[in-house]
């Protein structure tokens, strides 16, 4: 388990990261998505002890990773965007060096380095020297340093980058299993691959963390609906947005007498439809389309970028 509490990163009176909290358990992917700049890296710093918080702390399986950092680095597995791969070493003999750091007893040693091995599938490059492995295999092999001791939490920093989408593919069904005994949290700037293997996103802009929310959760706190309608916008347009419950209409294609679409935000748990199926019939308009709207992990993403608040996302 990894559990951040209040973390803040100062660099002078600069705040890189302001007063972060979120618990990540065993079983938990969790993606950790922001802007260039935004504090994400910093944040992944703090939390492997790479840097001290300047206030707040961080916990790994229970540990305080500033007043315990040894005990605490024995739980916690990290692989950086920049891999810290000793060209004049092969792959087995860095796996077995970071073993020696993680305190891997030697009798199980070379079979836990076979296992991480075959589970990363480097076990082809075994033998070649770290500096000559293309940037995939770089990448894979400092995955499996990350997985040398069996940590119960792992971080991971643009882990695919390198990666051609046959190894991405691959990497995401590794990711899956890895959290059955794992807490894992990843930073990418894919959202597709955030939506496709992360159980929770936490979202940080200008070093705060703005959104903490399941990826399968429905995001939309005030429902949206796309409506179509075979009639001219001037008839509708007016009455529409005097309707009881309705927040604000957007006008996305004019028509005439021909179809006319709109974006209709409404408040939580209103009788919206109800009250326009009434109102479009008085206007003998027919009513061609009406469906929800969600949105996307890309919409919020955009959405946060722009500078909306947090309080502008629920």
């Amino acid at each position: 388990m990894i559990q951040a509490e209040h973390i803040t990163r100062r660099y002078g009176a600069f705040e890189a990261v302001k007063d972060i909290s979120f618990t990540v358990r065993v079983g938990e992917v969790v993606g950790l998505l922001g802007q260039n700049g935004a504090g994400k890296t910093t944040a992944l710093h703090v939390l492997a002890g790479y840097l001290a918080p300047s206030a707040g702390s961080v916990r790994v399986n229970g540990i305080d990773l500033a007043k315990k950092p040894q005990e605490a680095k024995r739980h916690l597995g990290y692989l950086p965007e920049t891999i810290p791969l000793y060209p004049e070493l092969t792959a087995a003999e860095y796996l077995r060096f970071c073993c020696d750091i993680k305190s891997v007893h030697p009798q199980d040693r070379e079979q836990h380095i076979q296992e991480i091995m075959a589970l990363t599938d480097i076990l082809d490059v075994k033998d070649q020297l770290s500096g000559t492995l293309s940037k995939g295999y770089r990448q894979r092999l400092g995955l499996a340093q990350a997985l040398c001791g069996s940590p119960e939490a792992l971080l991971m920093d643009e882990p695919t980058a390198g990666f051609d989408p046959v190894q991405s593919h691959a990497f995401r069904r590794l990711v899956r299993k890895l959290s059955k005994k794992h807490a894992i949290i990843l930073s990418s700037h894919l959202l597709s691959e955030v939506q496709e293997v992360c159980d929770r996103v936490l979202m940080i802009a200008s070093g705060r963390l703005v959104m903490d929310q399941a990826v399968a959760e429905d995001t939309q706190q005030k429902p949206r609906f796309r409506l179509v309608v075979s009639g001219p916008s001037s008839l509708v347009l007016p009455p529409l947005r005097q309707l009881p419950g309705v927040r604000r209409v957007e006008l996305v294609q004019r028509g005439s007498a021909e179809k006319t679409t709109f974006i209709v935000e409404v408040e939580k748990d209103s009788a919206f439809q109800q009250a326009l199926f009434k109102l479009l019939s008085g206007l003998s308009v027919p009513i061609m389309e009406l469906s929800p709207l969600g949105d996307s992990l890309e919409e919020l993403f955009l959405r946060v970028s722009s500078g909306q608040t947090p309080e502008a996302l629920s």
